[in-house]
């Protein structure tokens, strides 16, 4: 007999047993794209067009409290929730880029308003101060402990950086470390996540073939993919980062011909970004059109490229 906890990842993966999942959690960077004047109601409406126009055609979505719910009461309902549960961004008036997590919300609270999963964002540098990151940890073990109480899927999202370097060109040569000894620590059971959500080991933008600049051989990167998949047993799948879908596809393909064992995606901006300008400038009724035709296009172009790439969830 399967765990709770079981039934609801199924719900999440489907019976592809392929994350196909669709973000739309983001609240200052949607902000930022629809225009600082946009309303709170805005970001409401604008989640639920995607939520109800593409969740037809994605396993799982990812929204937020503070403006998701009328997208959650939108989508399909073969369609997995999951919920963020950290605040947009991070505290600024620290060093170290510390989380934190949304008033008057909890766990238990957002699986009795019907969420399946939590997704908790970490941004994290593997090589800053262990004070610093005793606390980051420290605070997924408690995000960790909570889910687990409640018998909900925990995905991990982590988010790289290094506390010296902002240069991208200097950063990508730092990113494989990073990104997979960040993996690498998070696998502890003691963080007890279920899902990882990561960038992919390098900044495509400086493959070889990929960008202008090189900074791996292509043969080095898939050696870099496969390491990533080497340091976890969890289930591990990729966000966007925001980058052209075309990019995202030829990524995912990269990732599959270095052996990669990722399970899917949870994207966001890669596929319903475009929607937000016509929003913005011509409406609610001109961004639904665009979302009912390129965007359906682009989720389904996703689809197959993940059916070929990506590998079943293990159960």
């Amino acid at each position: 007999m399967i765990s709770i906890k079981q039934q609801r990842l199924r719900k999440l993966y489907g019976k592809e047993k392929l994350f196909r999942a669709l973000a739309i959690d983001q609240r200052g960077a949607l902000k930022r794209m629809l225009g600082e004047e946009a309303t709170n109601e805005q970001l409401q409406i604008f989640k639920g067009l995607v939520s109800k126009t593409l969740t037809t055609y994605a396993s799982a979505i990812l929204l937020d409290p503070e403006y998701g719910w009328i997208g959650a009461e939108l989508k399909d309902h073969n369609c997995g929730l999951i919920m963020a549960y950290e605040k947009t961004g991070y505290d600024k008036t620290r060093v170290g880029r510390f989380p934190d997590l949304i008033d008057n919300v909890s766990v238990k609270r957002l699986k009795e308003q019907g969420a399946d999963a939590i997704k908790l964002l970490l941004y994290i540098d593997v090589d800053e101060s262990v004070v610093i990151n005793d606390v980051k940890q420290a605070f997924v073990e408690r995000v960790g402990s909570e889910c687990a109480a409640e018998e909900m899927p925990f995905f991990l999202e982590i988010l790289t950086y290094d506390s010296e370097v902002s240069d991208k060109k200097e950063y990508a040569k730092l990113k494989p470390h990073k990104v997979n000894e960040a993996m690498k620590l998070f696998s502890d059971p003691r963080f007890k996540v279920d899902v990882l959500k990561v960038e992919v080991p390098v900044d495509m933008n400086f493959v070889e073939g990929f960008g202008q600049e090189v900074v791996y051989t292509q043969l080095q990167a898939q050696e870099l993919f496969r390491e990533q998949s080497r340091i976890t047993d969890l289930p591990f799948i990729f966000l966007s980062a925001g980058v052209s879908p075309e990019l995202f596809q030829d990524t995912l393909k990269f990732a599959k011909l270095a052996g990669s064992t990722f399970n899917g995606v949870l994207c966001g901006r890669a596929t319903w970004a475009n929607a937000t300008e016509i929003f913005k400038t011509t409406g609610a009724a001109e961004a639904e059109a665009w979302l009912k035709g390129t965007g359906v296009n682009i989720i389904n172009q996703l689809n197959e490229v993940l059916l070929e790439t990506a590998n079943r969830v293990k159960e």
